[in-house]
């Protein structure tokens, strides 16, 4: 079979690292120092992936906007307290590994700040297989094209042989909308239904499923 994909940008928060309760947490923990209602489960974790203005917009839509700074600081402090309790999903790190050493280009989209990625670039030791990283900060939030966009400029690949992997709808919309292929993951953020409802090349279920995917048909 011919080689399909030159290069791989994968979400980080629900498809590299198994981060999403951790997110819905430090959300709903968030709400209880503000005093404000807490967001369902369902609803905190719809919003993972977005950058955090706009997560927040859209999981407290109650809160007025002169507290967004303090409720980005308690987010933070919340998130923070349990980053060291985070753990890759099995069988990332080998998967990172042999795709670099196929000589594919591997990518970050995510939501997270720029500060938020290079601390667990670093912590994980995964920085070194990333030839090109985009962070919520630095450009307009998915499901805007801009991260691929910007990734696929600066590593010089074309749209065709670029694929999205990730674990939210706003994932595979903003493929979409960059007009790349995408793999969704429904182990992370957001449901099956709700993923293969965005017509992604496949949907897998377990991190296992999604490392034997990438590795037999990208």
């Amino acid at each position: 079979m011919a080689e399909r994909f030159d290069l791989i940008v994968f979400d980080w928060d629900g498809t590299l690292m198994d981060s999403a309760a951790a997110i819905v947490h430090a959300i709903q923990a968030s709400c209880r120092d503000l005093g404000l209602p807490e967001p369902s489960d369902e609803r905190a974790r719809y919003v993972i992936g977005l950058g955090l203005g706009d997560a927040l917009r859209h999981a407290v839509p109650e809160l007025r906007e002169s507290d967004y700074p303090r409720m980005i600081e308690r987010y933070r402090h919340h998130y923070l307290s349990r980053d060291h309790e985070l753990t890759l999903f099995d069988g990332v790190e080998a998967l990172l590994a042999e795709l670099a050493a196929r000589g594919r280009m591997l990518g970050v989209a995510t939501g997270k700040s720029r500060a938020g990625l290079d601390r667990v670039l670093g912590n994980t030791g995964l920085g070194v297989h990333f030839h090109a990283t985009r962070c919520a900060d630095e450009c307009f939030s998915k499901p805007h094209p801009a991260m691929l966009e910007e990734l696929m400029g600066e590593l010089g690949v074309m749209p065709e042989r670029t694929l999205m992997v990730g674990d939210t709808t706003h994932d595979l919309q903003m493929a979409k909308n960059a007009g790349v292929a995408a793999l969704g993951v429904s182990f992370g953020a957001h449901p099956r239904a709700a993923l293969e409802a965005e017509s992604p090349l496949a949907c897998v279920p377990t991190p296992g499923d999604m490392v034997r995917w990438l590795l037999d048909r990208a």
